[in-house]
């Protein structure tokens, strides 16, 4: 008996859905013009949910992958208004004595890392690369930062100890001063110093369209030596002994790093603390309010889409008032014209959703290929988006489908065709 009831009302859906593909199939275009609403809705919805995932992901891995258990302490730390960037200004330098101090004195860290940098053109006989990232690094930078050695060495302590002028190349480096040459041996200057070439990054790749390969390394000892100042703030790289030790590494650092500084309890910080969980942190607070800048387009398009596809149905009522009365003398009840017209209008504005989704990979697809923005669409864009185009047309379809429910069977029938 259940199964019968069962095929029974399976056929009468059946049936229904294919009555409301005809009506729609017999007005093409007016039917495309009542979904402009919904595709421009599904369309941004999900443009935006692609951009933002994509970025999201993109951040994750190219901007707040720091390293294995890794945070930086610096200066300034993560910096999001002009106020915060004045009062940063008035912050002391983070001192060689403090990294010395930090990687003598932690218990929870595995290694302590320290870089300073600048900017300088390098040379190599009569070739010039302007604003090349030169970088003095601890011989344990590139295990902190799990760098790649494609050629050659990095840097070791006696390195370090000896303050060698040996530097370590980035892979774009390498392609523009010796594309057909091995690079290992070869010399390297930057503004009056001279760098025999050790080692070759194996390429990291670009972060916005920003090459991460424009770089050249010395050791930390020989950048000292050469252009440190009292002026200039050194970055370290902790790494903690595992995953689970990051906060007690960072509360360890910071402990240490006020006791240094002479901090009341009741002080601010005076330097930075930055993990990859606070960069992503930051950047979905960005991108949040982007989403919600989309929810709000998506929802004005939604109810717009929605009047349009209820007035739409209302006039189809009208049109197929006799329709509907014959249906009635031939014995179908109310909940059966309750049911066709919504089943109508949801057909109509889940196939506006279907073309917004489309619509919408298709643009994905063009900007991956034209531009280096990354764009991931997530499956819970696509099911997001139908189920509210779907939504949307069961929702403004109610009172058309009741409305034809309630025609009189016999007026119906006397209607003019």
């Amino acid at each position: 008996m259940i199964f019968q009831g069962a095929k029974s009302a399976s056929v009468a859906l059946g049936e229904t859905l294919r009555l409301a593909l005809d009506a729609l199939r017999s007005h093409k275009l007016r039917s495309f013009l009542t979904l402009l609403g919904v595709i421009l809705a599904v369309t941004t919805l999900v443009a935006v949910m692609s951009v933002v995932e994509g970025l999201n992901v993109y951040v994750s891995d190219k901007v707040a992958n720091l390293g294995a258990n890794v945070f930086v302490v610096d200066r300034f730390g993560i910096i999001t208004s002009w106020d915060e960037w004045t009062k940063a200004q008035r912050r002391p330098v983070v001192t060689v004595e403090e990294y010395e101090a930090l990687a003598a004195d932690m218990q929870q860290a595995q290694q302590v890392a320290a870089i300073e940098g600048t900017l300088s053109d390098i040379r190599y006989s009569s070739d010039l690369i302007e604003d090349v990232n030169l970088l003095g690094v601890t011989p344990n930078y590139g295990e902190v930062r799990s760098m790649t050695v494609s050629a050659g060495r990095f840097f070791n302590d006696t390195d370090e100890r000896h303050r060698s002028p040996v530097c370590f190349i980035g892979a774009d480096v390498a392609q523009r001063f010796f594309p057909s040459v091995d690079p290992i041996g070869k010399s390297v200057r930057a503004g009056s110093q001279t760098y025999q070439v050790v080692g070759v990054a194996k390429a990291i790749g670009s972060v916005f369209g920003q090459s991460q390969d424009k770089f050249v390394l010395i050791p930390f000892g020989t950048y000292l030596k050469t252009r440190h100042t009292q002026r200039s703030s050194i970055t370290l790289f902790v790494q903690a002994r595992h995953a689970e030790l990051m906060e007690a590494a960072q509360d360890e650092a910071r402990m240490l790093l006020r006791a240094r500084r002479h901090l009341r309890w009741d002080d601010p910080d005076n330097f930075g603390i930055v993990g990859s969980a606070s960069i992503t942190s930051l950047w979905e607070k960005l991108t949040r309010n982007i989403f919600q800048l989309a929810v709000g387009l998506t929802s004005v398009f939604l109810v717009v889409g929605g009047i349009v596809i209820m007035n739409i149905m209302l006039a189809s009522v009208t049109e197929r008032t006799r329709e509907i009365g014959i249906r009635r003398s031939l014995g179908a009840r109310r909940r059966h014209i309750v049911m066709q017209f919504l089943v109508e209008s949801a057909v109509l504005a889940a196939a506006g959703g279907f073309i917004g989704i489309v619509l919408a990979l298709g643009i994905g697809a063009v900007v991956r290929a034209t531009t280096p923005m990354p764009i991931t669409t997530p499956a819970r864009a696509v099911l997001t988006a139908l189920t509210l185009s779907t939504g949307v047309g069961l929702f403004f379809g109610i009172y058309p489908a009741v409305r034809a429910a309630r025609l009189d069977p016999i007026e119906a029938l006397r209607a003019e065709t």
